[in-house]
């Protein structure tokens, strides 16, 4: 005899890969991809409900995207198994962003290098230096991060930037630094960060195409500004 199974004894963890099988993963809610990802919830608690307080913890995607194992083994229900499972999804969906976007990307305009970075660079807590290393048809080669800390003309020394300009063949270059107070305005040092390496570039015949400020979700070009 076959026994007939109702939806609402099916447990919450089976209907968001239900629904993810039958109607695609862009159907799904936050919650039930969490829910998928985490895959049990506890004697006392659903797995959807688990998903949902660790959204609801971090307030979204931004801070939780960049929560470390011991933040999240602090939720009640989340183990260390739990806390290494996100994390290893959470780095997955970073590559494949990281692979599109490498793919033959020209920049031909600051918003087009502003876009490049931005996700990556917006939500970072301390100063990072990052550089694209182009060829001469504007195309991404290479990014590299050259230094994190504040920005400061005696530390972000152009042997280090130029270094790897030589390395990868690279004909043109375009900074950036992000702002952790999410202001993208330009401070004294990085205008003179800029010019220092704009100068050296002239010599080296590597061009400064531009220094980008990366605030939240904003940036300021440097070019544009006149300032380099």
């Amino acid at each position: 005899m076959v026994k007939h199974v109702m939806m609402k004894d099916v447990p919450d963890a089976d209907r968001p890969r239900e629904r993810l099988i039958l109607d695609g993963a862009g159907a799904l809610s936050l919650q039930e991809l969490f829910a998928i990802i985490l895959r049990s919830g506890s004697k006392n608690e659903s797995v959807l409900q688990l998903s949902g307080r660790l959204i609801s913890h971090f307030k979204g995607l931004d801070l939780l995207r960049e929560a470390s194992v011991e933040e999240l083994e602090e939720i009640k229900g989340i183990g260390r198994a739990k806390a290494v499972q996100l994390l290893a999804s959470f780095e997955v969906g970073k590559r494949m962003i990281r692979y599109q976007r490498d793919s033959q990307y020209t920049v031909g305009s600051p918003e087009d290098g502003a876009n490049y970075v931005m996700e990556e660079m917006r939500s970072l807590q301390q100063e990072h230096f990052v550089v694209l290393f182009l060829n001469t048809k504007n195309q991404v080669l290479h990014k590299s991060t050259i230094f994190i800390g504040s920005l400061n003309s005696s530390i972000v020394h152009p042997r280090e930037v130029f270094k790897e300009a030589v390395r990868r063949s690279a004909a043109a270059m375009i900074c950036f630094h992000n702002h952790p107070s999410g202001d993208p305005t330009p401070s004294r040092e990085d205008i003179d960060v800029t010019k220092r390496l704009v100068a050296c570039g002239k010599m080296l015949g590597v061009d400064i195409l531009d220094h980008i400020v990366i605030g939240d979700r904003k940036f300021t070009s440097l070019k544009q500004k006149g300032m380099m």
